[in-house]
């Protein structure tokens, strides 16, 4: 990403007509958004609705440790029964087949709590970008504002070494498609 702004900042430079100065001016988001309010409103819901998921995955970890411990428990008792022989083979294989549904029955809720978990992951960074999006286009138009108002032709954001900004006069975007075709 930095060769690629390095880059950036080289074509701004070659583009720019000589006589004019490109002006440069970076930016720190994590900063910002430390500071703006709107942005710990957000954070805040995001921290209320991870607790929320953290707690139902509490829930669903004890059930399968007691559901676990309920089978090792089971299949100590069985193994101490088989081995002083007072099971017979009948016995023995309703055992087994009570074990084998408890084993599979622990082994499914693991599996679901293990989809349970990426489905969270997946809903709480959708979340976080739809409750970032407004703060971080607030951010954005203030950045651009300013750097119009200072004369700034490119601004980075230091926290992502990402161009926020960029002035239309030094965009040479299409001036390299054209030299691709």
């Amino acid at each position: 990403m930095k060769n690629i702004l390095i880059a950036l900042f080289l074509f701004a430079v070659v583009a720019a007509p000589a006589s004019s100065q490109v002006k440069i001016a970076f930016v720190d988001s994590e900063v910002i958004i430390a500071q703006l309010p709107e942005a710990q409103d957000v954070k805040k819901k995001l921290e209320d609705l991870q607790k929320l998921y953290i707690d139902t995955i509490t829930i669903k970890e004890n059930d399968i440790k007691s559901k676990a411990d309920a089978f090792k428990t089971k299949y100590e008792d069985a193994q101490k029964q088989i081995e002083a022989g007072k099971l017979t083979a009948d016995q023995i294989k309703a055992l087994e087949g009570e074990l084998g549904m408890m084993q599979e029955e622990v082994q499914a809720l693991d599996q679901e709590l293990s989809v349970y978990k990426q489905g969270i992951q997946k809903t709480l960074y959708d979340v976080q970008l739809e409750l970032f999006k407004p703060v971080k286009e607030k951010i954005t138009k203030s950045i651009e504002t300013l750097a119009k108002e200072l004369k700034y032709n490119i601004v980075l954001d230091k926290a992502s070494d990402a161009l926020i900004y960029g002035d239309k006069d030094i965009d040479i975007t299409f001036k390299v498609l054209d030299k691709l075709k």
